[in-house]
């Protein structure tokens, strides 16, 4: 799902196109690319992932933006069932990350400075929980997945 320098995705589609028995895991990140760049102004410095809760009882899902300069991460939280930004977005960065983990092979705990801790998972193929409109929605990002897995091999190493 990484993210395309320069202007806004005029085709970027909806949450209903996502919805739709003919959604596309390409549809599905067109709409989650939309979620993250409707709340961050400099949106095309982030590659994008799809975070999945982490660990049994959590819960969040995240639109979770990643750049190497400056190290950054952006989770951007969305409601699984509208494909709706949820709340503002976090940015954790050098100035205020407290702390990084890898709790699994691929799942992780990130800290602020201010006490707000992430836990999440970045898979290969992540799956959205099926809706009462639409069952269960696949996301291919094995590629972004790759370069997420090097980005935080680095990012581990900031706190």
């Amino acid at each position: 799902m990484t993210s395309d320098t320069g202007s806004p995705h005029p085709d970027a589609g909806t949450a209903a196109e996502a919805e739709s028995g003919t959604r596309t895991s390409d549809q599905l990140k067109r709409v989650l690319r939309r979620v993250f760049e409707s709340q961050i102004p400099n949106y095309g410095d982030y590659n994008l992932v799809l975070a999945t809760p982490g660990l049994d009882g959590e819960t969040g899902f995240y639109v979770l933006g990643y750049r190497w300069r400056p190290a950054e991460v952006v989770f951007a939280p969305f409601d699984v069932d509208t494909l709706a930004g949820l709340e503002a977005p976090t940015s954790v960065n050098t100035t205020n990350l407290s702390h990084t983990d890898e709790l699994d092979a691929e799942a992780y705990e990130v800290g602020t400075s201010t006490g707000r801790v992430f836990q999440f998972a970045v898979e290969p193929q992540a799956v959205l929980p099926a809706t009462a409109s639409a069952g269960e929605r696949l996301l291919e990002q094995a590629a972004d997945w790759e370069d997420f897995r090097s980005f935080v091999a680095s990012y581990l190493e900031l706190a």
